[in-house]
């Protein structure tokens, strides 16, 4: 029996709504995207961001302060933290919900709470620029900044938003457990929203007030894992150069050399598919026979099988 491919799936905010009714709705497709995968004979590792989850988490907990004020703020960390629990326990649902609905019986579904070290001499926390939670006036972004110390940022005429910095994942620290979950043949969520951020000091692990772009955190993942293919899920079915202009060019393919051309001519929006491609090169250049994949959740089969997507490769 040929060896099954391991893939490390990242999967953007689309596949999990905004609000929790659209969560629940959402969870539901993504999960027979990633089952029709595991039909396919691949074992499957899922990673997922948490944009507006962490932000609807770390308003909720606002509020809290300002109804109590012996309520102490709750930090950032705690909040990816939140969110990767809540997450995590509708799309454990789902999967094993459709897992059951093929007949599959003997594959566990499991979230794992994953805490991702950052340096915390990194140059990101020098210029925090990832906003997150809702728009203030000039009026609360100044009392926000004097009562919990936060950097507060005009985001292009709409108002103000709290920026924390976005630090390169420098290693997972539960991968043991992930690896021998994964190992065992359970079906594992980790590395959710990017991981919780920490910063190591002595033997204790502090959380820190950054977000972590899900992508790095896939890619590391997806190395220390030894898995054969990064799919990275997106809004478009294909990487496109000169998006959006008359001579637009959607490519099923590209070598890392490639890639690293068009990064360098500017054909890729920093904050959107920026991050995706650098990733992609990361894991792609990373052993040789390893592939990243860049298309739609409802395309990933398609892809893996060759008939859609961007693929990455040396």
């Amino acid at each position: 029996m040929s060896k099954k491919k391991r893939i490390v799936i990242a999967l953007g905010g689309n596949a999990l709504g905004n609000t929790l009714p659209e969560q629940m709705a959402a969870v539901k497709i993504t999960a027979r995207a990633i089952v029709d995968l595991i039909e396919e004979g691949c074992e499957v590792v899922v990673a997922h961001g948490n944009g507006p989850q962490v932000g609807m988490i770390n308003n909720a907990m606002l509020a809290l302060t300002h109804e109590d004020e012996k309520q102490p703020n709750t930090p950032l960390s705690v909040c990816v933290a939140m969110s990767q629990a809540y997450i995590g326990y509708d799309l454990q649902n789902a999967l094993r919900e459709e897992l059951l609905n093929r007949g599959i019986t003997d594959i566990p579904v499991a979230t794992m709470i994953t805490q991702v070290r950052v340096d915390e001499n990194d140059p990101a926390f020098e210029n925090p620029s990832k906003p997150i939670g809702r728009f203030l006036t000039k009026e609360q972004a100044d009392e926000m900044a004097e009562k919990y110390n936060y950097i507060m940022k005009e985001d292009a005429g709409r108002g103000y938003r709290r920026v924390v910095a976005s630090p390169k994942p420098q290693e997972i620290v539960e991968i043991g457990t992930i690896r021998n979950m994964v190992n065992a043949g359970e079906l594992v969520i980790a590395c959710g929203g990017g991981g919780i951020p920490v910063t190591l000091q002595g033997n204790h692990l502090k959380g820190a007030s950054a977000v972590i772009d899900k992508d790095f955190a896939s890619c590391l993942m997806a190395k220390n894992l030894d898995a054969d293919f990064l799919i990275i899920l997106t809004a478009v079915e294909k990487v496109a150069v000169n998006y959006g202009k008359p001579d637009e060019k959607w490519i099923d393919h590209m070598t890392v050399e490639e890639a690293k051309q068009y990064m360098e001519e500017g054909h890729f929006a920093p904050g959107s598919m920026l991050p995706k491609v650098q990733a992609a090169v990361d894991f792609a250049e990373s052993k040789p026979g390893r592939q990243a994949l860049i298309t739609l959740l409802e395309k990933a089969k398609d892809g893996i099988n060759g008939v859609t997507g961007t693929r990455i490769s040396l």
